[in-house]
């Protein structure tokens, strides 16, 4: 793979708390025992990211360091192996991604249980652990997910993160082909890959839901219907197509704290909410989840973090076979901070991806 660098560039929060970013040349590391080193050439940029560096995820353990490499949706080449990495299912050459939870323990009951996604003795990427907003990370063998050939790495980026994570939480809705889902924030990072997962991949009739201006993007993503939330009444335009009934399930893809508010009144009877966009700022309750309406309806509300490594590769084949596509455009190291700002407005439609190698 030709040799490594000694120094690398990275992009870091220099001022946490604010938008700001800066690019700094950084000691590139060696792998140690089950670790690989990636050479990255592309990561997503997400909401997530944002939250981190601005500090403004209240139930966060610690708040974000000075200096602190951001990143969790990373795919390039291995470069080398660490010892005891003989027998993984990975080699040099190898395309590979890096997830937000970028190590597991792999023997705590939450990764026994199959649900590594939520594993107790967790690595953030990004998030006291170097991020994929730099040129060459560590990664350990046994997790880092493997790229299908058939998927460019700038499109496969995103994938890491918003493809896996929505893919898990309309699994976990149980709802089944023909029933409807109502996708609250549809033509986001997150809301137009569900969008194309929730109807091409799984059958569902998809209602989206978000401002006006994203309307185009979520019926291509394959939504049926698309609900304007600034104009008109979102409850009634939603029991309107359902026959007066409501969705099966409602998934919350924003961090709003207005569309937790709304997404119960969209159920139907043994329906399902699942919790995904993560609000800023101080906890609130989910408005209108009354016990007493739940348990006469027969209705769950659950939450759903990012998804499995089983899930993840699920979601990575399902895109070489392009049945989800991701709408991004790339960016250079040096316009990060730029798209926090567009982000912190709201002003962008599908994904950005970095591009380290431009």
């Amino acid at each position: 793979m030709g040799d490594v660098p000694k120094k690398h560039k990275a992009c870091v929060y220099d001022k946490p708390g604010e938008i700001s970013t800066k690019i700094v040349e950084l000691d590139t590391p060696e792998p140690g025992a089950g670790e690989v080193l990636i050479n990255l050439t592309h990561s997503g940029i997400c909401h997530s990211d944002m939250g981190v560096m601005m500090n403004t995820w209240a139930l966060l353990p610690a708040p974000t360091q000075e200096g602190q490499v951001g990143g969790h949706e990373g795919v390039g080449k291995i470069v080398k192996m660490g010892p005891g990495t003989e027998n993984s299912h990975v080699k040099v050459g190898d395309r590979v991604g890096v997830k937000w939870i970028s190590a597991i323990c792999d023997s705590c009951p939450a990764c026994l249980s199959g649900n590594d996604g939520i594993c107790f003795n967790q690595k953030v990427s990004g998030y006291y652990t170097p991020g994929t907003f730099q040129q060459y990370v560590l990664g350990p063998a046994s997790y880092v997910t493997p790229i299908p050939d058939a998927l460019d790495s700038a499109a496969a980026a995103p994938m890491l993160c918003a493809g896996v994570t929505v893919y898990s939480a309309l699994r976990k809705s149980e709802a089944k082909s023909g029933e409807w889902v109502v996708l609250l924030g549809a033509g986001g990072g997150l809301g137009h890959l569900a969008c194309q997962i929730s109807a091409r991949g799984m059958g569902h009739r998809v209602i989206g839901v978000d401002h006006g201006s994203k309307k185009d993007l979520v019926m291509e993503s394959g939504a049926e219907h698309f609900i304007d939330h600034t104009k008109g009444n979102v409850e009634e335009e939603v029991k309107k197509i359902t026959g007066g009934l409501g969705a099966q399930a409602v998934l919350v893809l924003t961090a709003a704290n207005g569309a937790y508010a709304s997404a119960v009144d969209l159920l139907r009877f043994a329906g399902t909410l699942v919790c995904v966009g993560l609000p800023e700022g101080k906890p609130v309750p989910i408005e209108k989840a009354f016990p007493q309406l739940l348990i006469m309806k027969a209705q769950r509300i659950i939450g759903s973090a990012v998804g499995s490594r089983k899930e993840a590769i699920e979601t990575l084949e399902m895109a070489s076979r392009g049945i989800v596509k991701t709408h991004f455009r790339t960016v250079k190291m040096d316009e990060l901070t730029d798209v926090f700002n567009e982000m912190n407005e709201a002003k962008i439609s599908g994904r950005v991806v970095l591009d380290m190698t431009a």
